[in-house]
């Protein structure tokens, strides 16, 4: 029988095993984000269009925002979003391991 070489490994080995890690990395990030944003949105009672208001963007760049699978939002509309909702965005390097 032959050994499973991801046997053992971590989920973080796999994927950068297979060149996905950080397409997956970047995906996760973006989803938390989605997630904060709209509870937030929830917990304080904000619609779309109210959002969208004070971000003052449209209503597409907001659901764009709020896609968990759309990476591609800009630093700059993530902390417009933030500070629509008297958060501030925090972006920090650490260390891999």
């Amino acid at each position: 029988m032959k050994k499973n070489p991801h046997i053992g490994s971590s989920l973080d080995d796999f994927l950068g095993e297979d060149g996905i890690l950080a397409e997956t990395s970047a995906a996760a990030i973006k989803r938390v984000l989605a997630w904060e944003i709209q509870k937030t949105m929830k917990d304080g009672n904000i619609t779309k269009t109210a959002m969208a208001r004070r971000m003052k963007t449209s209503r597409a760049a907001l659901d764009r925002l709020l896609a968990p699978g759309n990476t591609s939002v800009t630093l700059n509309t993530m902390d417009r979003a933030a500070k629509s909702l008297g958060k501030s965005l925090k972006i920090e390097l650490a260390d891999a391991g």
